[in-house]
């Protein structure tokens, strides 16, 4: 069918702030966001007052109505959704779907994704892009099925990541990349004319699971450039931790030290206590150049070093 001749009624689903772009190039772009689905209002701060996610912000603030389920399966609010005849729903770092809901639109549901797919299916691809030390990424556009991230293709676009990108810059990024691609697929599925590529399977699939605290420790007895690339795709969050003077350190951004001064156990550490934290991997050394002691903010390894004298 083609819907040139109308808007599409669209119903937008996202929480966090990487959902927040395109959300608005949609409003922007003059797209039809009929409703907004996102994460229930937590409790956040110090005074654990409960806060809206950036995407209902960016929902009330453009007067689109907003629908906040605690439960995606319950009939509520499957007849609330029902209400909104909606042609076509779009998820942007999102919840997982039951099909009573990503099969609702005639449509169907397109999410955007932070990889290359099928490469790195799950939870955290941009981490684990940078831990696993790859050149490029990028983004896809899919039709949700059953099997998670495993839907047919729409769009791709490639998103080179340099030797010195950290999560953080490459989830920026994307970010703002992945904005302009929703507008693109959204046009062309206005046409009626898009791509429904199959994924195709290869032998040398790397997944994304989700990164819990014990996953972010630091192994010191890697290579200097695993190691590296570890400390890149944890910063600045959740952070790559190692324990100093048995105190969980962040280690948030490092470079690998041209020389190595000597044959010293992974893990080992030296510095003058003025301007340099160095620290021993299989086969180099780790300079440190910005850390988070726990309890305290993050600062520069300087900075650091002229308050606090390590014993190491």
């Amino acid at each position: 069918m083609n819907y040139t001749n109308r808007a599409l009624r669209i119903i937008f689903m996202g929480t966090p702030e990487f959902a927040v772009p395109s959300l608005q190039a949609l409003v922007d772009n003059d797209k039809k966001v009929v409703a907004v689905i996102t994460a229930p209002d937590k409790p956040a701060g110090r005074g654990r007052k409960l806060t809206a996610s950036p995407v209902k912000a960016c929902a009330e603030a453009n007067n689109i109505p907003v629908l906040q389920p605690t439960n995606l399966k319950s009939e509520d609010f499957l007849e609330e959704l029902k209400e909104y005849q909606a042609d076509l729903q779009i998820v942007v770092a999102f919840r997982m779907l039951p099909e009573a809901v990503w099969n609702m639109p005639p449509l169907g549901t397109f999410n955007l994704h932070a990889s290359l797919l099928p490469q790195y299916r799950g939870a955290a691809p941009i981490h684990w892009a940078i831990i696993n030390g790859e050149q490029t990424t990028g983004l896809t556009t899919f039709f949700l099925k059953h099997e998670i991230d495993t839907g047919n293709i729409i769009f791709q676009e490639e998103e080179p990541i340099s030797q010195t990108d950290t999560v953080g810059d490459v989830y920026e990024r994307l970010m703002h990349k992945g904005a302009g691609l929703v507008v693109k697929t959204v046009d062309a599925i206005e046409t009626g004319n898009y791509p429904r590529e199959p994924q195709t399977p290869a032998a040398d699939l790397k997944s994304a699971p989700k990164i819990f605290r014990e996953t972010c420790e630091i192994r010191w007895d890697q290579p200097v450039t695993r190691v590296h690339d570890f400390i890149r795709g944890l910063s600045p969050f959740p952070g790559a931790w190692t324990t100093i003077d048995d105190q969980t350190v962040k280690i948030l951004r490092a470079h690998i030290h041209k020389h190595s001064p000597d044959n010293s156990e992974p893990g080992k550490m030296s510095t003058d206590n003025e301007s340099y934290l160095h620290i021993q991997t299989e086969n180099g050394v780790i300079a440190v150049d910005e850390l988070q002691w726990q309890g305290k903010k993050k600062m520069q390894i300087a900075d650091f070093l002229r308050g606090n004298q390590l014993e190491l």
